[in-house]
């Protein structure tokens, strides 16, 4: 879970950066992972721009399923500093690292392209303290998006499913205070090797975005709405029976869309 505004979530990112990837051996982080790849597809040849990106664990699973660039966009200096240190040379003039706020207007200054064959949003959106901020978000992929090009993200899909209560997929929900048209909480995952204090991490989700909505999608130029199944998961379909709390109530959710216009 990646993804911060200046208002909701830097704090814990920047602190956490050094072991924010170890979420990704987690059930949720291996779902997520899967999940990703079939909703991705194919992404031979693509320009990508992944907004609140991170330390890039999104960005370089985007270049290994053949996307040729990826600008990584986040607010965190940490986060970008550390995933400029893990990714290795492999990706040498593939990934390109860039500090903003993505809930603002990108400036020019950060030398992106004009538009993408696809934009991803994985998390980000459920760091938004305000509506102003989330549709600052989709105000940016929208504008990004080439017409007939693809966006791919992450979301919250039910913030109080009970299961969050005790980690049992890795990632553990502490509600901390109800906002105007949503709810702030802290996210938290445990050391896989019990070595260091849990991760915690402040997120803000609104309900136009975790009710499922697609208000916003259509606002900024998006259509043919969809969620990854999830059984286009191994994980899941390896294991149903533990997934069975999960695929009651989801957690999370994979949305892709397309920008309207294109072929």
């Amino acid at each position: 879970m990646a993804g911060a505004t200046g208002s909701v979530g830097k704090e814990g990112y920047d602190t956490h950066a050094a072991t924010y990837e170890k979420i990704a051996t987690t059930p949720s982080g291996i779902l997520e992972e899967q999940l990703l790849a079939s909703a991705m597809g194919d992404c031979t040849g693509l320009a990508v721009l992944d907004l609140g990106g991170g330390t890039g664990l999104r960005a370089r699973q985007a270049v290994k399923l053949g996307a040729s660039h990826v600008d990584v966009v986040d607010v965190s200096p940490e986060m970008l500093r550390i995933g400029q240190q893990q990714t290795s040379s492999e990706y040498d003039g593939r990934i390109a690292w860039h500090e903003a706020d993505v809930s603002k207007p990108l400036d020019d200054k950060l030398q992106l392209r004009k538009t993408y064959d696809l934009v991803m949003a994985n998390w980000v959106l459920d760091s938004a303290g305000s509506l102003a901020d989330l549709e600052g978000m989709w105000a940016n992929v929208g504008a990004r998006l080439r017409p007939g090009g693809r966006y791919v993200g992450i979301r919250v899909n039910d913030p109080w499913a009970p299961y969050m209560a005790d980690g049992r997929y890795g990632v553990r929900f502490r509600e901390k205070e109800r906002i105007p048209g949503g709810v702030r909480y802290w996210y938290i995952f445990d050391d896989p090797a019990g070595n260091k204090e849990p991760v915690e991490i402040e997120g803000a989700s609104l309900e136009i975005s975790y009710s499922g909505s697609t208000e916003l999608h259509t606002k900024y130029g998006l259509c043919d709405v969809e969620i990854e199944p999830f059984e286009n998961a191994k994980i899941v379909r390896e294991d149903p029976e533990f997934w069975k709390p999960f695929l009651d109530r989801p957690l999370l959710a994979v949305v892709k869309a397309r920008k309207q216009g294109g072929e």
